[in-house]
């Protein structure tokens, strides 16, 4: 293999590994949409369909994540990758095929498992073909792949509820990936790994625990692994959750909810995480490295209270204006905490810390995130009825303030480590 990546190789790439990571969130998000007309089918409680959109996905995802990111530190990402959107896409078509909630909650698992091989190795590829200095955007791009998903997912699932039923949403959604996994696996070309740093040596891969103390004694890392849990744990519930609110409380439809959370969520949350990710290496270029989490801090901050707004409003046009902005800055978190999780590690344990951090995200955010606002908002409605689902929402807020602070805190240590760095000898 020649170590010369073309500018033209290395923005294919970058654009094949955005759809994957949109096919990967298309399959996983459309459970947002598609929530209230399960739960109605298949008689399913809150809780349950947490279960089916939050933790039991999670487990699987996350915990599979972490052997796979090995194989990927040791053989070929692309092939990885390949088969990982194959098998996420049948999965998700065969979904159609379930009638009750344990069927369902299987073939879930299955997608988990399928996108378990995507993430890390992406990660991996990226910090290959860009440097240091130019990863967060890089990140940024790959990282809308979170909203294209989440549009195409809820406009597609949405209308083709209403027209066809869910079971149908389905297979239109899943079925295209098993052709992305084919495209993947013949014009991708895997990038020769060190490349953005010149560091074209072949590296021993290391050990899981040993990656695993490497993270746990870098503060850095430390903070960002547990802000970015935090964070994605009120994102991932909002995102699951939003369209079940507007859908039960405020008798929207799903092709109407699907639209309008598509144009917020997708559009606006892509410009969004692209302008964090660029204004992340501006502020990080010109003031410090430190701005790269105090970006994420201070996004947060201003979205906290048009979150409870939303939650509270009394009218679906309120809740929707009031989520607007939450909705742009929500996944502004991906790109500074992805680039600064491969700036910190070295090469060799790229594919594995992501997957470290990608665990502890997924099982946090992804799994307890949308259980925890499924479970209080069956508590929660035995005293309020449908008015329980609001106060279920309501949690999300008090875990994002949480994340907040690591995020600031994270700021802090990157500060001091340069400043060490910088002092003179004594």
């Amino acid at each position: 293999m020649s170590n010369e990546v073309s500018d033209r190789q290395r923005s294919y790439t970058l654009f094949m590994l955005v759809l994957v990571f949109t096919s990967s969130h298309v399959d996983r998000q459309i459970m947002g949409i598609l929530g209230q007309p399960i739960k109605e089918s298949l008689l399913i409680s809150d809780t349950q369909l947490g279960l089916l959109t939050g933790i039991m996905f999670a487990v699987f995802y996350a915990t599979l994540g972490m052997p796979m990111a090995m194989w990927a530190d040791r053989n070929n990402r692309r092939n990885l990758i390949s088969f990982s959107v194959f098998l996420w896409s049948l999965m998700t078509a065969m979904c159609a095929l379930a009638t009750n909630f344990v069927q369902l909650l299987l073939l879930r698992i299955g997608v988990g498992v399928g996108e378990a091989g995507s993430n890390p190795p992406s990660h991996s590829i990226i910090a290959d073909l860009y440097p240091p200095e130019k990863r967060s955007t890089a990140m940024a791009i790959f990282g809308t792949g979170i909203n294209w998903g989440i549009l195409i997912g809820f406009l597609v699932g949405g209308w083709i509820n209403e027209w066809y039923g869910w079971q149908a949403a389905f297979v239109i959604v899943g079925l295209p990936g098993i052709l992305l996994a084919l495209l993947v696996r013949f014009t991708v070309v895997e990038p020769p790994r060190g490349h953005s740093e010149a560091l074209q040596q072949e590296v021993a891969a290391p050990g899981f625990w040993e990656v695993v103390g490497f993270i746990w004694r870098n503060s850095v890392l430390r903070h960002i692994v547990v802000a970015g849990a935090l964070v994605s744990f009120a994102g991932y519930a909002s995102v699951i959750w939003i369209p079940i609110y507007l859908v039960r409380i405020h008798d929207m439809g799903t092709g109407e909810v699907g639209s309008y959370l598509a144009l917020l969520i997708g559009v606006g949350g892509a410009i969004g995480i692209y302008l964090g990710g660029r204004i992340a290496d501006l502020m990080a270029a010109r003031r410090g490295q430190q701005w790269l989490p105090w970006v994420v801090a201070i996004s947060s901050l201003i979205t906290l209270p048009l979150l409870f707004l939303t939650f509270m409003a009394t009218t679906p046009t309120m809740a929707i204006a009031a989520y607007a902005l939450p909705a742009m800055l929500g996944t502004l978190y991906v790109a500074p905490g992805f680039a600064l999780i491969q700036n910190s590690t070295p090469l060799e344990m790229r594919s594995v810390a992501a997957a470290i951090n990608l665990f502890v995200t997924n099982i946090i955010g992804l799994g307890l995130g949308p259980f925890t606002v499924g479970f209080f908002s069956d508590v929660f409605s035995q005293s309020y009825g449908e008015d329980g689902l609001r106060w279920g929402l309501t949690t999300t807020i008090v875990i994002l303030i949480w994340g907040v602070i690591h995020y600031w805190r994270c700021g802090v240590m990157i500060k001091r480590q340069a400043a060490a760095t910088l002092a003179p000898a004594a």
